[in-house]
């Protein structure tokens, strides 16, 4: 089965053909550095990582170039720098970290490149010069502006005619303007304001003209894929088109994925109705797994919508997966590491990025493990376990010993050598909640004297004492032999 992609652009999905298999080009516009990253910010990093790792797959690792920008230049983040009391490139470079931080913790991959919107200045200039010179593009009061009118085709990747346009982009009104739907390539800068030389005065770059400029240095005028979330359809995405084919005389992005909003408790998440969440405030509640696995649980063009019950559930899924892996790990079976996708899997997945459907699978994959452990059947669970591994490997999923992540232990270490894991980067510490935050010393403590208990016929006390544990949120489990395993539940 070939990749197929819902394009934005048609209003379908088709098959995915890139414009060169030895160099598949993908951009998606990254974060603007002035605050920390929350939630409906986190989608889209995780759900375009899928995608690179699929693409990876497909054409080989070293045939994809993944571009991810940073705006670090920007309204926003003046006026953030100027309350908060500090300089802009202190707030954009506190910033940007935390969000790459975050990001890896959520299991999220580097793009290929992560460049930033004020080393490629001149790259914006250059090309509103052409715009100028083209006659798309004019300067008025210190400004340059778009010239909507001069692209006849404007509104077609929204769908959006003129009236709706103006609409939804609540366009300034300025006397400068020729038309009302005009926006602007570069402005101004007062002296303390950050700004650079042009033939138009010292200014800065308008936001839209900033992602055209950096995915043309690093992907070309014209490349494969073109990605974010669907709130920057419009005005964002639009003008980018516009002045990316009126500047450069080519096609611009061939194929156009956008993923859907984020709600929480089915309301749009905002301050002042006190559910708004960042990421951060998730990685200090809930696992970073589970916070991923419930982001894609939901396929990726569909409204998401964010609840504590979900993410609980999502975090009991990963327990199952993780209670069979760790069964199998101790049963001494070791799994090849180079193994392939399952094929349901990559066929869900091929077919624009079928996520629930995928994890619908790896759920059937784990019952006929669970199956196969019972049945003593040692050669069916290597192949199910390692279908499993490969599955996990592709969604960002199934990173952690078994034991680290049911134990609640640091990660980052190696994984466990007995079911052939490794780790190709560190993996995010595992936040437990404070009813969770019994040390594992005094657990096993607690394991010593309910054995004691039991060796000397007191059951009353061992049942005791697993009911102490089990009100602290630790599930024991007792193995053949004697021996007794233990998890944090919830």
């Amino acid at each position: 089965m070939t990749l197929a992609l819902y394009n934005t652009a048609k209003r379908l999905k088709e098959p995915f053909e890139p414009l060169d298999r030895s160099n598949v080009r993908l951009y998606v516009c990254g974060p603007t550095v002035y605050d920390l990253a929350h939630i409906g910010n986190a989608r889209p990093v995780i759900v375009f990582d899928v995608l690179f790792k699929l693409l990876k797959r497909e054409f080989g690792a070293g045939h994809v170039t993944y571009v991810r920008n940073i705006t670090d230049v920007e309204d926003k983040i003046i006026a953030a720098a100027k309350a908060n009391g500090e300089s802009i490139a202190a707030l954009t470079a506190r910033t940007a970290k935390i969000f790459q931080d975050d990001m890896a913790a959520l299991g999220c991959e580097p793009p290929s490149f992560e460049p930033r919107a004020t080393e490629h200045i001149a790259g914006m200039v250059a090309m509103i010069e052409a715009l100028i010179e083209g006659r798309h593009a004019y300067a008025a009061d210190g400004h340059v502006l778009f010239h909507v009118p001069s692209m006849a085709d404007y509104g077609k990747l929204s769908g959006r005619n003129r009236d709706e346009l103006i609409a939804g982009a609540r366009v300034e009104v300025a006397p400068y303007k020729k038309d009302a739907a005009d926006f602007v390539l570069w402005k101004p800068s007062t002296p303390d304001q950050p700004g650079w030389d042009s033939p138009w005065g010292r200014g800065r770059p308008g936001w839209h003209i900033e992602c055209s400029a950096m995915s043309k240095a690093l992907l070309g005028a014209s490349f494969d894929i073109h990605g974010g979330g669907r709130d920057l359809i419009f005005p964002h995405h639009e003008n980018e088109v516009a002045q990316s084919v009126c500047a450069n005389h080519a096609p611009f992005a061939r194929y156009w994925v956008h993923n859907g909003f984020v709600t929480v408790n089915g309301e749009k998440m905002a301050k002042s109705e006190g559910n708004f969440f960042t990421v951060q405030d998730l990685l200090a509640k809930y696992p970073a797994e589970a916070i991923r696995l419930n982001m894609l649980k939901t396929h990726y063009r569909q409204p998401l919508d964010w609840t504590d019950e979900g993410v609980r559930e999502s975090k009991a899924e990963l327990d199952r997966f993780y209670l069979a892996f760790r069964d199998v790990g101790d049963a001494g079976i070791e799994i090849a590491e180079d193994r392939d996708i399952p094929p349901a899997i990559l066929a869900a997945l091929e077919d624009d990025l079928n996520t629930p459907q995928a994890f619908a699978h790896m759920h059937e994959l784990v019952r006929d493990l669970n199956i196969a452990m019972r049945a003593g059947q040692r050669a069916e669970q290597t192949d199910l376990a390692g279908d499993l591994l490969a599955a996990g490997r592709v969604l960002g999923l199934l990173q952690q010993p078994p034991r680290a992540w049911l134990q609640g232990v640091p990660t980052g270490s190696p994984r466990s050598s007995t079911v052939g894991m490794t780790v190709s980067r560190p993996t995010a510490t595992l936040v437990l909640a404070e009813s969770q935050s019994l040390p594992e010393e005094h657990i096993s403590e607690l394991i010593e004297k309910r054995r004691a208990a039991k060796q000397a016929k007191d059951f009353a006390e061992a049942d005791r004492i697993r009911k102490e544990l089990a009100e602290q949120g630790i599930v024991l489990e007792d193995k053949p032999g004697g021996k007794t395993e233990w998890r944090r539940a919830g």
